[in-house]
């Protein structure tokens, strides 16, 4: 079990700040100087570079932030977890994007409640950068994932591949003939908000052909994927989205494909833990639950 002063580190690694790490904790600055001073000299290492007024985590420093995130986190829930090594009365607490979380997750879990009806479960639904933040925390075992991040910061596990596709009214004019990216730049965009996975993928595809958000002339943001998809079918602008999100609306003519030449994308939906975890078979057992449900109904 990490100290307190491992504590004092992973805020100030947060923060940035020595003075705000102090007003975090409520203890005084000098106290955070010298517990870092200890865990520098208790690994015999510098764990901060403070050059030029700013704070940056050293090499060293970078791997003790990965070694003590996941120390706290799994020990958060090591007590819960303790309790139920058993399938039958697993309990576990998980996060989801908005395109898994709405469109994937609730059939899996009818089905696994159904197999095993002692289990307990709770599923969060938020963006990607929010969900990663919470298992940082220790607020969630694992979490399925449709965004982009960084794997070398975490342990993950493919889940599956999604097509990403374009989608417009039924009577836009885009539904007959084949359109240009350039051509659809000229209609309005109904897009997620920033930090949202369905967002980060749809400008990296933009970029890929050589576009950005401002070759478009109109945008909206909207944090719901049930009104977004709603004003794009009433012919009020276009979208990009997972296939898995709409596939019902497609199948009855609510909304339609929009026909790209080339344009044939698909992203991972990724199960993902904090790295080195105590719980990682048990996290695993879990995806392996999942995975075989999904796979037999797909």
């Amino acid at each position: 079990m990490l100290d307190f002063r491992h504590e004092t580190f992973l805020t100030l690694c947060s923060c940035k700040s020595f003075t705000k790490a102090a007003g975090l904790l409520q203890i005084t600055q000098p106290a955070v100087s010298q517990h870092i001073k200890y865990l520098e000299e208790f690994y015999g290492c510098k764990l901060f570079d403070t050059a030029n007024r700013k704070i940056r985590l050293t090499h060293q420093g970078e791997l003790l932030r990965e070694f003590a995130m996941t120390v706290f986190s799994d020990s958060k829930h090591f007590k819960e977890n303790i309790r139920s090594v058993q399938t039958a009365t697993m309990q576990f607490s998980f996060g989801a994007t908005l395109s898994i979380g709405e469109y994937v997750m609730p059939e899996i879990l009818s089905r696994l409640l159904t197999k095993y009806p002692e289990m307990k479960f709770q599923m969060s639904v938020a963006n990607t950068q929010v969900l990663l933040e919470r298992l940082n925390n220790g607020e969630l075992d694992f979490i399925l994932a449709e965004g982009l991040f960084d794997k070398s910061e975490y342990d993950s596990t493919l889940f599956n591949l999604e097509k990403f596709i374009p989608v417009c009214s039924p009577k836009s004019v885009f539904v007959k003939d084949e359109v240009s990216f350039h051509e659809i730049t000229k209609s309005r965009l109904i897009l997620r908000e920033r930090g949202s996975g369905t967002r980060e993928i749809f400008e990296n595809i933009l970029q890929k052909n050589n576009f950005s958000l401002h070759a478009f002339e109109r945008i909206i943001e909207i944090g719901n994927m049930a009104a977004i998809k709603k004003m794009v079918s009433n012919g009020l602008g276009i979208t990009f989205l997972f296939e898995v999100a709409v596939k019902k609306e497609i199948e009855e003519g609510s909304l339609s494909l929009i026909n790209i030449p080339d344009f044939s994308e698909q992203r991972e939906f990724n199960f993902v833990i904090l790295k080195n975890s105590f719980f990682r078979e048990r996290y695993m057992k879990i995806y392996t639950l999942l995975k075989q449900i999904f796979n037999e109904h797909h």
